[in-house]
């Protein structure tokens, strides 16, 4: 994978960006020091294809799968989708508040969307992440550790953990101590 780096509007490189309409302002003083790593597929246990750009650009289409017809409407984004073979999508610009953790609370804070970063996976709870996942991951999450301060490794969690009645994100089958390492290798590099 290239260098990395973000610029000083928060636009990763050399993702492709795909610009979400599902964003707004950060609250005024709002620090960024929360990593949220989510796992989504469309439709359900498949990957690849064009439905989740179309849903964080709210163009899915309900005709091309059932369970669609419940998503359609959402108005979601996230800042960063990792595909199954590493490719980094960008929504949304990391000084922006995307709209992926919905209702949620850490450390006694709630509304995770206004301090926190949000990173799909493409995957499912059960299906074992690629190892290019994994690599790029860490790779971003090192890099924002860097530019963010206030995100550490132990302010990184899963959507689980912020919405525990809710979610289930992103599921037994991520290996948290894979990703620990693989940060803790790129903060050294």
């Amino acid at each position: 994978m290239p260098n990395l780096s973000v610029s000083a509007t928060g636009i990763l490189q050399p993702a492709r960006q795909l610009e979400s309409p599902n964003q707004n302002a950060r609250p005024p003083q709002c620090s960024i020091d929360l990593l949220v790593i989510h796992g989504i597929s469309l439709p359900a246990g498949k990957f690849g294809g064009t439905c989740i750009d179309e849903l964080f650009t709210n163009c899915l289409d309900p005709a091309q799968d059932p369970s669609f017809s419940e998503l359609c409407h959402l108005k979601v984004s996230t800042h960063l989708l990792i595909r199954r073979d590493g490719e980094l999508v960008q929504y949304v610009p990391f000084l922006r508040r995307a709209w992926h953790a919905g209702e949620s609370s850490f450390q006694c804070r709630e509304c995770c969307n206004d301090f926190s970063i949000g990173i799909e996976l493409e995957g499912t709870d059960e299906t074992p992440y690629d190892d290019a996942q994994y690599d790029a991951l860490g790779e971003v999450a090192a890099l924002l550790m860097q530019t963010y301060p206030g995100i550490t490794p132990q302010t990184t969690v899963g959507h689980c953990d912020i919405a525990p009645e809710r979610k289930t994100d992103p599921g037994p089958a991520f290996d948290w101590p894979r990703l620990r390492a693989t940060i803790a290798q790129h903060r050294l590099d």
